[in-house]
């Protein structure tokens, strides 16, 4: 599968970032990551992201958009929770 999508990219960081939409995924996992890195993050969560949204991520990704239509994690700074979420713009 290559990690390039049909359809555009849905990005939102609840309480961090507003919903964005991206015509190609790399740009939206991009969009993530900056806005991660932005965050005072401790060390567990930024190998945790780094993993799940780094630029090898791409295509397992883009497989979980075309099957089940989203990328759904949470940021936790302090006690709060901030939802991310990638979805299928087509929708």
């Amino acid at each position: 599968m290559s990690a390039e999508l049909p359809f555009p990219v849905t990005v939102e960081i609840k309480g961090i970032a507003k919903r964005a939409t991206f015509s190609q995924l790399a740009d939206a996992l991009d969009a993530v990551r900056t806005a991660l890195a932005r965050l005072p993050l401790d060390d567990d969560q930024v190998t945790f992201f780094a993993d799940l949204f780094g630029p090898a991520s791409a295509e397992r990704i883009a497989h979980q958009l075309v099957h089940v239509g989203a990328v759904s994690t949470a940021a936790f700074i302090g006690i709060e929770a901030h939802f991310i979420h990638l979805r299928s713009a087509a929708e």
